[in-house]
């Protein structure tokens, strides 16, 4: 077919129907493809895929995983040490947790009762519990916790993810971001999901699971035959458009963006489609609770099961906005106030529903490949702000890893003794990364993108692996 021979609109009539060339340009923002060659991976990897839990707004280690009994004797008081500016320094005395501690699991990990089902897990659980970022605020901690540096520019850990594996199944994306109707964007926006210098096809693909497609345009509206011909054409015209600019590949990438929505369409339906789940497994997740909020975050945790099965690389799931005590938009989990009330609700919201993802993944035999990280961009000062709140803290707070060959019922680090500061086995982003990748089969310190001149990494020029946590 000749173009010349064919209007601009006639043109876009026989290569625009379905998918077509307007939707597959969206899509490069929504999906993407890398190459299922196997991996040159560095090193046998323990894992094959990642499910990143992300708590946006600062989960609250001295409430939590963290916990001080020192705090309960000295409630009210003064902090004894010198203290860093706070967000809104509106500081105040030292708070105690609202919660209950006890020791849980046969490891005996010292933990409150904020996440009640989380806890009972505690054997499968790696807690550090010296984390640090150099960041207090929202956004600048995402981009830090996201891609190792404070601002746009650099590519999610994600996607690097992504490049340095490559993919297990070729219909579906290898990094895919999992949201629903009152789960938002964390602050920084979809650039803590981008692929920045990497090849397009590495970036997040936003999967919405509040919307009956899961991914927009993506019902097809001409056969599949007649797609064939119309993609085989616009890649036809689109590699020869690539020979002749130097942006070669984002216009390639482009191409193979396009050829992964189009196998996208029979992949998506199937993979959103739950009613094959049985009555037991939708109970163990939470997705049919009478709390909204729980049963949307439920449906995230299954579909990550669904999506690692499925051979997806990286899964990240997205917390809903409560708007209690400051949390809102973004930043759910972020109390200035009322916080015992605002985070025992977020807690309830992820609690059930993350127990019951690792009880099913290991039921299912793909806890020991798939590694979970469960992390904010920051925790909170054991002192209060205002009368029932805390501020941000980075100077010391708790994650915790699970599966994907790691220990269970460990700890790693400490805080001292108010939990304000990392003073054992400081750990920071770096290291979670290193640790992530080197469990995926890949030296952090290897994996490198050449851009500007430079050999840049995930990790910088920092970075240790955890090499205690490993089993």
């Amino acid at each position: 077919m000749s173009i010349n021979q064919h209007s601009r609109r006639e043109f876009l009539k026989l290569t625009s129907r379905g998918v077509s060339a307007f939707a597959l340009s969206g899509l490069v923002n929504a999906a993407g493809t890398v190459s299922s060659a196997p991996p040159r991976l560095h090193h046998k990897p323990r894992a094959k895929s990642v499910i990143f839990l992300y708590m946006s707004g600062g989960v609250s280690h001295v409430d939590s995983f963290d916990p001080k009994p020192l705090l309960k004797q000295r409630h009210g008081q003064p902090m004894p040490v010198a203290l860093e500016r706070t967000q809104f320094d509106n500081n105040g005395n030292i708070m105690a947790t609202p919660w209950e501690i006890g020791k849980y699991g046969q490891s005996g990990i010292e933990m409150t009762n904020m996440f009640p089902k989380i806890a009972a897990r505690a054997d499968d659980l790696a807690i550090i519990r010296s984390m640090t970022a150099k960041f207090s605020e929202h956004a600048q901690g995402n981009f830090f916790m996201h891609t190792g540096f404070p601002f746009l520019g650099y590519p999610s850990a994600g996607a690097w993810v992504s490049h340095g594996c490559g993919t297990l199944n070729p219909n579906l994306p290898s990094y895919i971001v999992l949201r629903s109707k009152r789960a938002e964007i964390p602050h920084g926006g979809v650039s803590i999901f981008g692929n920045a210098f990497l090849p397009a096809t590495h970036q997040g693909s936003i999967f919405n699971l509040s919307d009956n497609q899961a991914v927009p345009d993506i019902s097809p509206a001409m056969l599949k035959a007649e797609q064939r011909r119309s993609l085989d054409l616009i890649g036809k015209l689109d590699r020869g458009f690539a020979d002749r600019v130097a942006a070669k590949d984002a216009v390639m990438a482009s191409v193979a963006n396009a050829e992964t929505a189009f196998l996208m369409q029979a992949a998506v339906p199937e993979l959103t489609d739950i009613s094959s789940e049985s009555e037991a497994t939708r109970k163990l997740y939470g997705v049919d609770s009478t709390n909204e909020h729980q049963a949307e975050y439920a449906r995230q945790c299954l579909m990550a099961r669904r999506l690692v099965e499925r051979g997806v690389r990286f899964v990240e799931l997205s917390c809903c906005n409560q708007g209690i005590g400051g949390g809102n938009g973004g930043n759910p989990w972020d109390q200035h106030g009322e916080l015992h009330k605002g985070h025992g609700a977020m807690a309830e919201q992820v609690d059930g529903p993350i127990a019951g993802l690792i009880a099913d993944l290991k039921a299912r035999g793909l806890l020991d490949e798939t590694l979970l990280v469960f992390t904010g961009e920051f925790g909170r000062t054991p002192f209060s702000q205002g009368s029932n709140g805390r501020d941000h803290n980075p100077q010391g707070f708790s994650m915790w890893l699970a599966g994907g060959g790691i220990k269970g019922g460990v700890t790693h680090g400490e805080t001292d003794e108010l939990g304000y500061r990392a003073v054992r086995d400081v750990a920071t982003v770096y290291d979670l990364w290193a640790t992530v990748l080197h469990q995926l089969g890949i030296d952090h310190e290897q994996l490198t993108f050449r851009w500007s001149g430079r050999d840049l990494r995930l990790t910088d020029v920092h970075g240790n692996v955890w090499k205690d946590l490993i089993a």
